[in-house]
């Protein structure tokens, strides 16, 4: 375990902690105004991601809303966004997440489609986003954010 210590300004504390917790498992942050620039000084525990530690879906999804609540959020945020400007990470996070547990779906009931190549594709994105480099799985990827994720709402 070890701690970071950041000095920001405060429109920039949501990206810096979700830039934090895509690389590492971090844990509370608590913050004070930083007497030199005016922003924020942020303190956050953290402790580097075992590697080899995938999630399974079930527990990456537990406590997931439905799928068609999820499906609704995607579209709506997609609608939401201002033309030309690019989508958050929680946006490409949930949406490769919902697309993986359709694709988990379609797999349980042998149903043939293009849902595995969806899920991929979007997980491929976020990987891309976090900047993770190369991911043998990128679905694998996205349950371990996903937990992560939810473990900070």
């Amino acid at each position: 375990m070890f701690e970071i210590r950041i000095i920001c300004e405060s429109a920039d504390r949501e990206a810096v902690v979700s830039g934090l917790q895509s690389r590492f498992d971090i844990g509370r942050v608590r913050s004070s105004f930083s007497r030199t620039s005016g922003g924020e000084r942020l303190y956050i525990t953290a402790d580097l991601p075992a590697a080899d530690v995938w999630p399974t879906p079930e527990d990456a999804y537990a406590l997931a809303p439905s799928i068609v609540r999820e499906i609704g959020w995607t579209a709506q945020a997609a609608a939401e966004r201002p033309f030309g400007t690019a989508a958050t990470r929680e946006f490409w996070l949930r949406k490769a997440a919902v697309l993986d547990r359709i694709a988990l779906a379609d797999e349980r009931e042998d149903a043939p489609g293009d849902a595995a190549e969806a899920a991929t594709e979007a997980a491929r994105r976020l990987i891309d986003l976090d900047r993770a480099g190369v991911i043998r799985n990128p679905r694998h990827y996205t349950r371990q954010q996903y937990v992560r994720w939810t473990k900070h709402q």
